[in-house]
């Protein structure tokens, strides 16, 4: 799994930097220099490419720096209006949540384009390398995206950094639990400014945590690979082409602790021909020491990852302007859950074609059409004999038309108006009792506003539809876990949503302010539920489901050399909706931070504070112990997280920096009680999760710029 050998490491960082550097000269003339705006740059400028009328939060390089974030769920796990649920101790799988839905809600963009899988939602967001991202941009609200309909509770662009000049970056790191961190940029631009070609490498990772000292770790091992090249060539002033090929390779592994339970992964997966043993812990309690085989609590998911994206931008005239882009993607998953194993391969290609036509200074049309075709083929060896269980393969095709009329009458009134015709089918091709289980034909309109009150205040409005079709086994909550029972899918219609979103920013001086609310209301939400015989079925929901979010946000600027921050969110969801979740959803948090910039020293902090909870309403039910009389405790307490980076400029070029995550380390295991549980019948679960896993986090590295 280890393609990120020297070689290729010491290839992309430098040749990128330097095949379009420029000869050297002794000539020492001053030449004039005459900037000439390709079309991307003139139709940004001009507001054509970038929707800035919905509510987008902004995270950009500097920042993904000071919070030391390796990968995208790191990066975004703070931000306003997003939640990261970490939905099993054992296998770590995130998801990312977006005015309180849920994480197959949101959908994930590269540069605008969607490159995410139905399957990579799951296990995929750990894995996203941030270097070479320039800004990630998390749009709020169904329809937040005319390419990416699906995504009912908003997006995620991670916007490339646009090469400016022949440039190289190594950035290392290094820490306690065995966090590694390595990560290469280089860019480089032609001499005519025609072509740029920017490359990334990054590995990072870090050993399983066991904050309980059982044997059995609550937060897994994660090895992380990434690679990507971008390649963009100006043809002529009206028209630019751009090519994008991404890797990545993660490996996860949780459960039996490395070199204290077992010795190696490959031990572990052998060790289920030893048969089950008598007992999993010490005097039953899932807190005691465990004893069981390796395998019984192991989950391993190896996942390969290849992406192609290629787009082509062409202005006619000064009204009219064509965008093309054609995305493959190709997501392997090879895993092993507690002897049950699962493997599935997911490829997806996406087309889109736009077309924006300005019909004056007030009035911009956007016409456009995409299609998406995906196919999803899984097996397991263990279950193929069971007549209980049905492969959740698919095939999964939509084509699309939308057009949007975006009206600005005046510098301080800005509407646009959007509807998009989709045709929808999707065939689990394992069930042979119908034909597609979805067909349908849907219409999506969206409304945004953007208000500029007076200089100091702005009011945006959208009100919108989505939908989504609930197609991934993995939304049950590990519904194949259970070799006797089986799993099955009862999946007939689409997920309808609309959602309303309003805010209202106050900016001056030194002061920013902005409140926001959201209002979301979804029918046929696919739940786990399971049948007279106790198998679990991904079925949906017939009562309609909805959520309330606001959240508020205040900077203010202190002195020159120091600003501070707070927000304070809060989510409610009526009880169908709490029905849906398997694992509790943070409703309330609040966080203050700071940071400092005096000469060479930067200094930024973070304290994130979650108030108690009562699980019961999210149908918490568990036991320490197999003889089901000891319940866990359903009313949790409160508690914050502390995160601080201290960042020295020893040169221009070079920074050293050290910092920590978790400074108060708490998590679960150790400050409350184990994720791991028995079911009233003797069962073993590992999804009693309402906290943090992971302690302490210490890091120290380097940050050299050449």
């Amino acid at each position: 799994m280890n393609y990120l050998t020297p070689s290729l490491i010491t290839s992309l960082l430098f040749s990128s930097a330097g095949v379009f550097a420029n000869t050297s000269t002794s000539d020492k003339t001053v030449l004039e220099h005459i900037e000439v705006q390709g079309v991307q740059s003139r139709l940004q400028a001009r507001g054509i490419l970038k929707d800035s009328i919905a509510r987008t939060e902004l995270i950009d390089a500097e920042q993904l720096k000071n919070m030391q974030a390796a990968n995208l769920t790191e990066a975004i796990d703070k931000a306003l209006g997003i939640r990261v649920s970490n939905e099993c101790s054992m296998c770590g799988a995130k998801r990312i949540m977006i005015n309180g839905m849920k994480g197959e809600h949101t959908n994930v963009l590269i540069d605008g384009v969607p490159m995410h899988t139905m399957l990579s939602g799951f296990y995929g967001m750990d894995s996203i390398a941030t270097s070479g991202i320039g800004t990630i941009e998390i749009a709020r609200g169904a329809g937040a995206s005319l390419t990416a309909p699906e995504a009912i509770g908003g997006t995620v662009n991670l916007v490339s950094q646009k090469p400016a000049k022949n440039a190289a970056e190594l950035d290392m790191a290094v820490g306690n639990y065995e966090y590694r961190k390595v990560s290469m940029v280089a860019m480089g631009v032609s001499e005519d400014e025609r072509s740029s070609i920017s490359a990334i490498a990054q590995q990072d990772s870090r050993d399983q945590f066991d904050g309980d000292h059982n044997g059995v770790s609550e937060s897994p091992l994660l090895d992380n690979q990434s690679i990507a090249i971008t390649l963009s060539h100006d043809l002529s002033l009206d028209t630019t082409i751009k090519a994008r090929y991404g890797r990545s390779d993660s490996e996860v592994f949780g459960g039996p602790v490395l070199g204290d339970t077992t010795s190696s992964i490959a031990e572990t997966l052998a060790s289920v021909n030893q048969g089950e043993a008598e007992r999993l812990f010490v005097d039953n309690q899932v807190d005691g020491r465990y004893v069981g085989h390796p395998w019984e609590t192991a989950e391993w998911v190896d996942t390969q990852r290849e992406e192609w994206l290629v787009s082509l931008l062409h202005s006619m005239n000064d009204k009219l302007t064509v965008d093309i882009s054609y995305a493959n993607v190709e997501h392997i998953q090879d895993s092993f859950y507690e002897s049950i194993d699962y493997f599935a391969q997911d490829d997806m290609q996406f087309i889109t074609a736009k077309l924006y036509y300005a019909l004056n200074d007030q009035h911009l049309i956007t016409l456009g059409v995409d299609h998406r075709d995906e196919q999803m083929r899984s097996h397991s060896a263990a279950l193929a004999d069971n007549p209980l269980y049905m492969s959740d393969s698919f095939d999964y095709t939509v084509s699309g038309l939308y057009i949007q009329e975006t009206y600005t009458p005046s510098i301080d009134f800005e509407l646009a108006l959007a509807v998009r015709f989709d045709r929808i089918t999707a065939d689990f091709i394992a069930n042979r009792v119908t034909d597609n289980e979805i067909d349908e034909t849907l219409v999506s309109p969206r409304l945004d506003i953007r208000w500029f009150h007076h200089e100091n205040w702005t009011s945006r409005f959208s009100v919108g539809q989505g939908y989504r079709a609930p197609l991934s086994f993995f939304e049950s909550d590990h519904g194949i876990l259970d070799a006797e029972k089986g799993y099955l899918v009862d999946v007939h219609d689409v997920e309808r949503s609309i959602g309303y979103n309003y805010s209202l920013n106050h900016s001056e001086n030194k002061l920013n302010a902005t409140l926001s609310l959201a209002y979301t209301q979804v029918d046929n939400l696919a739940t786990l539920s399971h049948n007279e015989t106790g198998t679990p079925v991904l079925g949906q929901l017939s009562e309609q489901a909805d959520v309330w979010a606001w959240d508020l946000a205040l900077s203010y600027q202190l002195l020159e050399q120091l600003q501070l921050g707070a927000s304070i969110e809060t989510y409610r969801y009526n009880d169908e909706f709490k029905s849906s979740f398997g694992i509790a959803p943070t409703e309330k948090r609040a966080s203050i931070n700071l940071e400092f910039v005096q000469a060479a020293w930067t200094v930024t902090a973070n304290y994130l504070f979650v108030p108690s909870r009562d699980l019961n309403d999210y149908g918490y039910e568990g036991f320490n112990d197999i003889q089901a009389q000891q319940p866990k405790a359903t009313d949790v307490s409160s508690y914050g997280l502390l995160d601080f980076k201290v960042t020295y400029a020893l040169t221009n070029n070079i920074k050293l920096y050290a910092g920590m995550n978790n400074a108060l380390d708490y998590n679960q295991a150790a400050d409350e009680a184990s994720p791991l549980l028995f079911d009233s019948e003797g069962g073993y679960d590992v999804t009693y999760i309402y906290a943090p896993l992971r302690g302490r986090q210490a890091y120290l590295g380097f940050d050299y710029d050449f």
